[in-house]
């Protein structure tokens, strides 16, 4: 099983550098089913899975290889790295829901007159509940 897993691992590896990233993966799968500590190949799966922009897969796959492999710095800093960019993808997208929220809310509210801008929400710093207001 060894051998097999080796094999998967390092067509894996040709697939990450030829840029055919979803059969990367499925190798790397492969590998993983016969030696579920290779370390190697799950950073390469986290690399195929950061190009096809699954940034939470590629995440989850460095924290596997780190565990497996606690001195392994690489993986160490991939996780930070890959914790950095899964955050920011996160604010992103937090931000284009509410903006598509408030303008759904404004086409609602514009039949009356009104407009999301004119309610303000307050969170108070000790419960982390909103107060919302409006103001006109």
């Amino acid at each position: 099983h060894y051998n097999v897993s080796v094999y998967y691992g390092n067509r894996a590896a040709c697939f990450v550098q030829t840029k055919q990233y979803e059969r990367a993966i499925s190798d790397c799968d492969k590998s993983l089913n016969l030696n579920p500590t290779y370390v190697k190949v799950m950073m390469r799966r986290s690399k195929a899975n950061e190009c096809l922009d699954k940034m939470e897969d590629a995440l989850e796959d460095a924290k596997s290889a780190y565990k497996a492999a606690p001195t392994f710095t690489k993986a160490g800093r991939e996780v930070r790295r890959l914790e950095i960019l899964v955050k920011n993808k996160h604010e992103k997208m937090k931000e284009e829901v509410f903006g598509k929220l408030k303008d759904l809310g404004n086409s609602i509210l514009g039949n009356f007159g009104m407009s999301m801008d004119n309610f303000k929400a307050v969170q108070d710093p000790k419960t982390g509940s909103y107060s919302i207001s409006y103001q006109s």
